[in-house]
């Protein structure tokens, strides 16, 4: 019952990546303020996610994960209402950035199953906990889409916060809270500095198209966050009780999981970014399929729901044969599915099967992820290591929009007195995917040969020989 309700929690945020995308070409109208200031209904998301989630994993590690997941779900709640009782820009943006704040939910979770679940039921339950990020944002396409035409966009919103509250009510009911804290103090510098970092990064990334990339503005961004990055790293190597510990995040198998994540974070997102405008161009591009976003949200839906179905095998693979080998497992699915989408671009169901294929392999690998990183760290430090892992995701994703808003932006076609992307754009951004897929086969073959399932009842995972973290202190509390 306690992974049924984590993963529900799971599936309720990662809705809210997908939530506002119907309704992107009507916001202007339904907010009465213009196409750039209405982006910030999305961006303020993805924002709010990367400052929130390294933050509530420290403090979850520190004060409670059962503390920290209920806090998370109630600004969600909020969030949704605000949204939900909008009728202009301003809220709608507060009530977005609120949503974004629960981002923290999905490592959460897989903190406390790796607490509370026995050792043979921890791999499957972390693989379905991971999936669901992938999940929630499948399924919520094609919902939103049919929610938008048939009913007021409020309503959206108003489900929700409904679920919110479901999945609050069910943790507080029937989650267990795990005794395990690391103790120390919150390290609230090293909490502004990075949220600051990756507030430069992320807003450097997400709007460098829209600024122009040759005015200099994202690119002094990009060069102010390495600098707070530096800085930051700096401090956190010597402050006592640091909100990352650094020493723990290079260790190999923690460092080349996370660098893995962020590119398979590009790749996943690309066939994501791809297949909807292919089915929504117009048939006088020559390869577009004149559908509606609905109709793209269906196609898309196997690609969650596979995700989910996989996780099973990504847990049998794991416990036999370690998670690296699930790791490239995935990595090569993926890779195998953009080469499909390579050559099967003429029918509606040929994208289909190339995105459910890529679905697969995301499965696998997103199963593999908090094996690897759960294996290497203390259990007093569990949730801000998947925390980070998460970060390393949602950075790839913003990449890869980024990247695939540059080139639709400049490899355009003429059709019918209107400019649209050329179909060598999406080509590109494929081809971006596979490589990127294949980038993260390479990484994973570097990880350590054998890496064993993490033990609930461990207090720390055996250390490599290259690099052994400081020792933490594990307290029980209430």
């Amino acid at each position: 019952m306690i992974v049924c309700v984590l993963a529900f929690c799971g599936i309720v945020v990662s809705l809210m990546q997908t939530l506002v995308i119907p309704l992107v070409p009507v916001l202007p109208g339904l907010l009465g303020a213009t196409p750039g200031d209405t982006a910030w209904a999305i961006t303020a998301t993805l924002l709010a996610a990367a400052v929130a989630t390294p933050t509530v994993g420290r403090l979850g590690d520190m004060y409670g994960k059962r503390r920290m997941l209920l806090f998370s779900l109630a600004v969600l709640v909020v969030g949704s209402l605000t949204c939900a009782l909008a009728s202009s820009l301003v809220p709608m943006v507060v009530g977005r950035a609120l949503q974004g704040l629960a981002a923290g939910v999905i490592p959460l979770g897989i903190s406390i199953m790796r607490d509370e679940l026995p050792p043979e039921r921890l791999g499957g339950a972390t693989a379905l906990m991971s999936a669901s990020l992938g999940v929630g944002g499948a399924l919520g396409l094609p919902a939103a889409a049919l929610v938008a035409q048939v009913a007021d966009w409020h309503l959206l919103f108003w489900a929700a916060a409904v679920l919110a509250a479901a999945g609050a009510v069910l943790v507080r009911t029937l989650v267990p809270d795990s005794g395990v804290r690391s103790g120390g103090t919150f390290d609230l510098i090293g909490s502004l500095g990075l949220s600051v970092a990756l507030l430069l990064l992320l807003l450097a990334i997400s709007k460098g198209s829209d600024w122009g990339w040759g005015s200099g503005v994202p690119g002094a961004m990009l060069a102010a966050a390495a600098v707070v990055l530096l800085v930051w790293g700096w401090w956190e190597l010597r402050v006592p009780h640091p909100l990352v510990d650094l020493r723990t995040s290079v260790r190999r198998q923690v460092l080349l999981t996370n660098i893995a994540s962020l590119v398979f974070g590009f790749s996943m997102f690309a066939m994501s970014l791809v297949i909807p405008q292919l089915l929504q161009l117009p048939e006088v591009t020559g390869y577009g399929f004149g559908q509606t976003i609905l109709v793209a949200g269906l196609v898309m839906a196997p690609n969650g729901l596979v995700m989910m179905a996989m996780s099973p095998l990504s847990a049998r693979i794991s416990r036999t044969r370690g998670p690296k080998t699930t790791l490239m497992c995935g990595a090569l699915l993926v890779g195998l599915g953009y080469g499909l989408s390579l050559l099967l671009m003429s029918g509606v169901w040929q994208l289909m099967i190339a995105s459910t294929v890529v679905g697969a392999g995301v499965g696998l690998a997103y199963g593999a992820m908090p094996a690897l990183v759960m294996g290497a760290v203390p259990r007093s430090e569990t949730a801000a290591a998947n925390s980070l892992n998460t970060l390393m995701r949602s950075i790839g994703t913003s990449v890869a929009s980024a990247v695939a808003g540059v080139v639709i932006a400049n490899v355009t076609m003429t059709a019918g007195g209107e400019v649209f992307p050329a179909q060598n754009a999406f080509v590109l951004i494929l081809g971006m995917g596979a490589l990127a897929a294949l980038s993260a086969l390479v990484v994973a073959a570097f990880l350590p040969k054998r890496v064993a399932a993490p033990v609930p009842g461990e207090t720390e995972p055996a250390p490599e020989p290259e690099a052994t973290p400081p020792a933490r202190t594990v307290t029980s509390g209430a």
